[in-house]
């Protein structure tokens, strides 16, 4: 009997495991976010409650927005004022559509609780910095829930607002980093003050 070398046998080692990656990405989408971004498996196993928790977490995503929007009210900036007063508007909007949905799919009127936002403090040199900051940090969080809920739900509702979520954050980012590089230099990293 032959002897392989050791070279050999590492070579194949390494070919399997590149194919099982392969394998496992080609057959569950899934396999690549849970290999590389713990983050976006927040709404758990695609089971009947998986719309559920998204849409708490969507209406506590809103919520979100809607307490930065109404912090930045104090912007001196035509374009921050007119960008927080459409936030609000929008925001309510999307918040009372969930909450119908969580209500008639699931008989739950129940509020969500109140999440955390960050405190932009007083008016300042920065604070619009900290504003585009916080704001581009939430819906890079509202496009990884949009694309996680997108391989686990069925609903059309569901898909189609996940798709809307999505398209909007994409172009509200484009919007906010510009404005960001044009008013602080500031490029494609978050710089937290």
């Amino acid at each position: 009997m032959q002897k392989i070398s050791i070279s050999l046998t590492v070579a194949l080692v390494i070919v399997s495991a590149v194919v099982g990656i392969g394998i496992g990405y080609w057959y569950t989408p899934q396999y690549l976010m849970s290999m590389f971004d713990k983050n976006m498996m927040g709404l758990g196993e695609p089971d009947k409650w998986v719309d559920l928790r998204y849409l708490n977490g969507m209406i506590a995503q809103h919520r979100a927005a809607v307490r930065l929007a109404e912090q930045a009210g104090i912007s001196e900036r035509a374009e921050i004022k007119k960008l927080s007063a459409e936030i609000r508007k929008n925001e309510a909007i999307a918040i009372a559509e969930l909450y119908h949905w969580k209500k008639e799919w699931y008989g739950d009127s129940k509020p969500v609780q109140e999440p955390q936002t960050a405190h932009l403090g007083s008016y300042n040199k920065t604070f619009d910095l900290r504003f585009l900051n916080a704001l581009i940090a939430h819906d890079e969080n509202d496009i990884r829930m949009s694309r996680e809920i997108r391989l686990k739900s069925s609903r059309n509702e569901v898909l189609d607002s996940a798709d809307k979520v999505e398209l909007e954050r994409h172009e509200e980012l484009g919007m906010l980093m510009e404005w960001r590089k044009e008013w602080y230099g500031s490029s494609g990293i978050n710089t937290h003050l």
